[in-house]
């Protein structure tokens, strides 16, 4: 069975995807993020799912992604920031080598700007970030096998802390 190297999970704008690609590139394996199999495989934005289709559908995609994404592919993972709500894809995700990208509210800020193209975002960004951190912590806790803080690191400092805490050689 076909199982990625490392899955990166974490709340939007932590830098799943550039860790991702960064780590990817650092082990010589693919990098994939489901958030992209979604764009592809839909023809539009995950902003205009979640406002087209609601957020349940959207859920249901992303679960269908994350299931065949774990199946299918051998490097390097990304997820989108919510797929850990889905207690299914926890038990997918259980066994698997998961790090998870911390930070912040502050950091939130900084490097989203907690802008309106986050649709769960869109109304007081600050709050409902915190409130989803709250909801969502203990979930990428539960299911991380390390945790690697981004706050005020770099993208390449973040992905030598993720190889040093998985004890990952380089390819």
């Amino acid at each position: 069975m076909t199982r990625p190297q490392v899955v990166l999970v974490g709340p939007m704008g932590v830098g799943k995807s550039t860790v991702g690609q960064l780590l990817a590139a650092r082990l010589g394996v693919g990098y994939r993020d489901t958030d992209d199999d979604i764009v592809a495989e839909q023809g539009r934005s995950i902003a205009e799912i979640f406002v087209d289709e609601g957020e349940p559908v959207f859920r249901a995609i992303e679960k269908d992604a994350v299931r065949r994404a774990l199946a299918e592919h051998d490097g390097v993972l990304a997820l989108g920031g919510g797929s850990i709500l889905d207690e299914d894809t926890r038990v997918l995700l259980a066994g698997q080598r998961v790090v998870y990208l911390s930070m912040d509210v502050e950091e939130a800020v900084q490097r989203t700007g907690l802008n309106a193209a986050r649709p769960l975002l869109a109304v007081n960004p600050r709050k409902q970030w915190r409130e989803l951190m709250e909801a969502r912590r203990h979930l990428y806790e539960g299911i991380a096998t390390a945790v690697v803080a981004t706050d005020g690191r770099t993208p390449e400092e973040v992905t030598q802390a993720a190889l040093d805490a998985l004890e990952l050689k380089e390819a």
